[in-house]
Parts: C-alpha cells; sequence; structure tokens
C-alpha cells in the first residue's frame, strides 16, 4: 500500500540498512528486484509514481513525482536517512538518472550525472562516444521545429532515423531515400506529440546504417572495471525498415577474437561516456570493419529477457545488480573483481514475441503445442485478451516471451524458431469510436 514519507517513518524498524528501488509506475523489472533484494534479507522500500505492484507486508512504499526532481530527492533523502538505505537501484530508464542523483547525494556507489543523462539521450551519447575515439555511425541531428529540407543537404543514404530519448526500438526507422527520411521524420513527430508530457525533445538522430550482426551485451562495473555477465547473439538479421528485437541466444557464437573485440569496444565506450558503477546494458553490431557501438544503457537488459540470465547461469541478473549496490566486497573475486556466477555449461535463449498486427487481442492459440517443444521451458504471453496491439514503430511491447535451454546455441535456437511457428495470434480489428466487448 502506497504510503507517505511521514507514515513510512513513523512505521520504520529497520537497524541494518535498505535498499530503495526507484522504478516507474508498474515497471515489469519492479517484481524481480523486489524477489532479488527478499532473497539477500534487505529490507525493501518502493519509490514509485503509483502504487508497487506487489503488496507484501515487507514491501514499504512512497509515492514520487517523477517531474520535480528536487522535491523527490529531498524526501527520499529523509526516507533514506531514517531507513538506514544503503542501496539505491533505478530499474528503467526513466529512473536511473534521478536513482543515481539520491545515490551520489548518499555517497553510495554512483555515476557521473552526465554520464547517465547520455544514455538517456542518444545525441549526446553519440557525442561522448566519438570524442572517445569509440566507433559509431555518422550522425546528425534534425531539428522537427525547423524546415526539414535544409537539414537534409548532407545525409547519405541508407540511414537509420530516431528520437533522442526513446528507447525500445519506438519510432527507429531506416529510410532509404530523401523520401522516405521525410516521411519517417513525419510519423515520428506524431510518436512524440503522445510523450510532450514526459519529454518536449523534437529533436531527432539520423545516422548511417551500419550493416552486420547485431549483439547485446550484458555486464556491471565495479570502480570502472567492466566486468561481463553475458553476450547474446540476435540471428535475426535486423536490416529495417523497423527493427524490432526477436531472438537473443548466449553464449555467443562469434569467434573469441569477436568477442574479445566487443568487450574492449564496451569497455572503452563506458569510459568515453563516464560510467564507472553499475549495470550496463550494450547493443552494438559487428562487421568486416570492427564492432559499432550503437546503444549504451546504465540498466538491465530489457522485458523479462533477465530471466534468460538465469536460465544460462544460475543466478538472478538482479541479485548481482543488488549486491554491486549494497557494495558486498564479498561476491566479488577480490583480484580480478568477478562476480561469483556459476557456469551451467549450458545454452539458453528468448524470442521475444512480436507485435505484428494492430488491433485487439483476442487470443493465442498453440500454447500447449509450443510448450512441447523439445528444449522449450516455458512460452509467457504477457499481454492478456482485450489488450490494444500497436506494433512498432509506434508500440512499444512484446506480445509475451519463449524460453530454451539446450546443449548449444543452435538447438535453442532451432527450438525457439520451432515454438513460435506454432503460434497462431487472434486479432481483431480496433474500430475508432467503438466500444470493444
Amino acid at each position: 500500500m502506497d504510503q507517505t514519507p511521514a507514515q513510512l517513518l513513523s512505521q520504520s524498524q529497520n537497524k541494518s540498512g535498505s535498499v530503495l528501488i526507484i522504478a516507474p509506475y508498474a515497471s515489469y523489472r519492479l517484481t524481480p528486484f523486489i524477489a532479488a533484494a527478499r532473497n539477500l534479507g534487505a529490507n525493501i522500500i518502493v519509490a514509485s509514481a503509483g502504487p508497487p505492484v506487489p503488496s507484501m507486508a515487507d514491501v514499504k512504499g512512497v509515492h514520487i513525482d517523477f517531474q520535480k526532481t528536487d522535491e523527490t530527492i529531498e524526501t527520499l533523502m529523509e526516507i533514506s536517512r531514517t531507513e538506514k538505505t544503503n542501496a539505491v537501484i533505478g530499474t528503467d530508464d526513466v529512473s536511473v538518472l534521478l536513482a543515481n542523483k539520491l545515490a551520489a547525494r548518499l555517497k553510495l556507489p554512483h555515476n557521473d550525472n552526465r554520464a547517465i543523462l547520455a544514455t538517456r539521450k542518444k545525441d549526446l551519447a553519440r557525442e561522448l562516444l566519438s570524442g572517445g575515439g569509440i566507433k559509431i555511425p555518422e550522425f546528425c541531428r534534425l531539428d522537427l521545429d525547423r524546415p526539414l529540407a535544409e537539414q537534409l543537404h548532407a545525409i547519405t543514404y541508407p540511414c537509420v532515423v530516431k528520437p533522442v530519448n526513446l528507447s525500445m526500438s519506438r519510432g527507429v526507422i531506416r529510410a532509404n531515400d530523401v523520401d522516405e527520411l521525410i516521411s519517417a521524420c513525419a510519423r515520428i513527430e506524431t510518436i512524440l506529440l503522445n510523450e510532450s508530457k514526459n519529454d518536449p525533445s523534437r529533436v531527432l538522430l539520423v545516422e548511417s546504417f551500419i550493416e552486420g550482426q547485431e549483439i547485446a551485451l550484458e555486464a556491471i562495473l565495479y570502480n570502472g572495471v567492466l566486468t561481463v555477465l553475458a553476450i547474446f547473439d540476435k540471428p535475426d538479421l535486423m536490416d529495417g525498415p523497423f527493427f524490432e528485437e526477436t531472438y537473443y541466444t548466449t553464449p555467443s557464437r562469434l569467434t573469441p577474437k569477436q568477442q574479445s573485440a566487443i568487450i574492449k569496444t564496451t569497455s572503452d565506450a563506458c569510459q568515453a561516456m563516464g560510467l564507472r558503477e553499475g549495470p550496463v546494458h550494450a547493443e552494438c553490431r559487428v562487421n568486416a570493419d570492427g564492432v559499432w557501438m550503437l546503444e549504451l544503457a546504465a540498466r538491465t537488459i530489457g522485458g523479462m529477457c533477465s530471466k534468460l540470465f538465469e536460465f544460462a547461469t544460475g543466478q538472478k541478473l538482479e541479485t548481482v545488480v543488488i549486491n554491486h549496490a549494497l557494495n558486498n566486497k564479498d561476491e566479488w573475486d577480490k583480484k580480478n573483481k568477478k562476480p561469483a556466477i556459476p557456469d551451467k555449461n549450458e545454452a539458453a535463449g528468448v524470442m521475444m514475441i512480436p507485435t505484428t498486427k494492430a488491433g485487439i487481442l483476442r487470443r493465442v492459440e498453440g500454447l500447449s503445442a509450443a510448450n512441447k517443444v523439445k528444449n522449450i521451458d516455458e512460452v509467457l504471453i504477457s499481454v492478456r485478451e482485450g489488450y490494444e496491439l500497436i506494433p512498432l514503430p509506434e508500440g512499444a511491447s512484446y506480445l509475451g516471451f519463449i524460453f530454451a535451454t539446450a546443449a548449444n546455441p543452435a538447438l535453442v535456437e532451432k527450438a525457439l524458431r520451432a515454438a513460435y511457428a506454432k503460434l497462431e495470434i487472434v486479432v481483431a480489428p480496433l474500430w475508432k469510436g467503438s466500444v470493444v466487448a
């Protein structure tokens, strides 16, 4: 139940310290972080724009306003002093900057605020990465408040245009010529109109399209040292026009030399952006010219994909992150600064079920058959019937997730594709202005 700061402070009984988790309303990352903190025996406080999702008695909640940063930090400082907060976690992009500012005030592990801001602003990140000598696409900015025609002369094609402040591939569109670019900009502008309350930015980033295999890297920084937790291959080529992610498999099938190059590029990118502490999620492309850094976030992997980390290693990703925030040095090898993660010697993968049709979800057929596919661990549908489905580039959610483990990544990929082929997504048209029963 949501509580005022006064109520929360009056109920404080904790003597050993607390984990403060800052999350946007209804964040899917919140529950795993709460579970991890509970398993570590920590007192838990959730700061959110809405009531915490779980209603367990050991989770205390406080309502905050993400738009009133200074006021919110003072509120959380008051709570943190009384609750003896010794770890602050920002679960999502929208909460990481606030969490970092609070951690700095509390003298807990944190990053420079400009580094965190750069993970939220793609154009600022490009500037810092370029200045650090990191291989990135050629880029420029487009200002939607100025005539586009006068800003397009130096752009080469194909290119990719994207908002500077959105995530999950929302508004990311490939353009093969100037007409496609103008059309893409108009489409993104409509998306941004619906986001104006959260961020009024009307600047777009245009960058050259980089061919090659895309990978994701999950890591954690401890006093500037990058420890890689997993490298995920994305078996499907992501050539556009939109860039919805589907398959992730680990361990990577890239060569050891390529993987070393990915790790070095990510480490160098963190240094260029000024990141020194906490979780890192990187997105790269690999081709004959080397490793290209596309995105670098100061948070864990999105969606329910953190579960893939658990399938592969036997340990929860959120536990690793909270142990870092708690500065639990016993969980780190003192010489190599490596987390104590068991190696299951097993491949794992996830298929993020894409939203391919707009409309109202009626049902998902074939779940039983999909679950029976060899090496499939779980098929999870996270969207309820009656929910409006919105595909990319406007949409920002998946229908669900398919998880698999096997002896090697090729078998994992085969199982995921076979299970997805068993599913039939039944979608009804959405008639605007009508009431859907």
